[in-house]
């Protein structure tokens, strides 16, 4: 959980009890509020506390059982504040994949310089049209989310657009796994490791394979982006996090940093991807 994101949650928890402490009908302890709310009293103290994060529907409760139903929409709009980082799949996928891609789509359009690490997937930034969509459905049945699974991969492809822009530069780096993984048909996988081995090369992609048998310095745990060196854009199986305080940011970067140096480049990562080619089954 990112600095900020937890320093918003305890501040919203100090607001919550001094609300609690000066009630419209006077000072009420913490066993006192949460009888009025129907709660076990160590959610009012959770919440205070900042170990728990509020709802949207808590946070109408409190208002209404310290008599301040005024006070609302200043701790919604707190909660809406600090909940942009943290940007759970279920609230996100209610409307399909195609609007997640889309605001992906904005904060790639303003940034310069990428730095990205996938260990189990074919950056987004990289994928065919045909892998892109086996993606999505494959996460839509996972999630049990709307199939928009064409909007969603047009707009993925529309993104591809920013590497044909002067000014710009993808810094990529992959995990050999990934160039196996069978999340697709193996004739798609196919397509897609040609798309990978042809944009070696290109003046605004640098492409590095970390080999399976590589050493690493750091264990190759779970894919993000960082942007601009401001943003991380990272996943995970919950939700999507979105990070921009300086001190996460440069625990990300360094983190980028130190995997880079397992890394081929050039014509050794070429060769790791037709070794990957070459051993996809036809009958898989």
């Amino acid at each position: 959980m990112s600095t900020d994101y937890q320093q918003a949650r305890e501040a919203l928890g100090t607001r919550l009890r001094e609300l609690r402490l000066s009630a419209a009908d006077g000072r009420l302890t913490g066993p006192q509020l949460a009888r009025r709310l129907g709660w076990p009293h160590s959610k009012v103290y959770k919440l205070e506390g900042g170990r728990q994060t509020a709802t949207g529907d808590d946070l109408r409760a409190w208002a209404e059982a310290v008599g301040e139903p005024e006070v609302t929409e200043e701790l919604l709009a707190r909660l809406r504040g600090f909940e942009s980082h943290i940007r759970s799949w279920r609230r996100q996928l209610a409307s399909g994949h195609a609007p997640v891609q889309d605001v992906w789509n904005v904060a790639v359009d303003q940034a310069r310089v990428i730095h990205a690490w996938e260990e189990a997937v074919i950056p987004g930034m990289l994928q065919t049209a045909d892998y892109a969509r086996h993606i999505f459905l494959r996460y839509a049945d996972l999630q049990g989310t709307k199939r928009d699974t064409d909007a969603a991969v047009r707009a993925r492809v529309q993104r591809q657009e920013w590497l044909y822009r002067g000014g710009r530069m993808f810094h990529a780096l992959v995990w050999e796994p990934a160039l196996h993984a069978l999340i697709c048909p193996p004739s798609v996988l196919v397509g897609q490791l040609d798309r990978l081995a042809g944009v070696i090369g290109m003046d605004t992609v640098e492409l590095g394979v970390i080999p399976l048998g590589a050493s690493l310095r750091v264990p190759p745990a779970n894919g993000f982006w960082v942007l601009d060196q401001q943003l991380v854009i990272a996943e995970d199986w919950h939700a999507e996090l979105w990070l921009d305080d300086a001190d996460t940011v440069a625990s990300y970067v360094r983190v980028w940093e130190t995997l880079r140096q397992s890394a081929v480049y050039g014509a050794d990562a070429q060769n790791v991807i037709a070794r990957a080619r070459r051993s996809v089954s036809p009958r898989a």
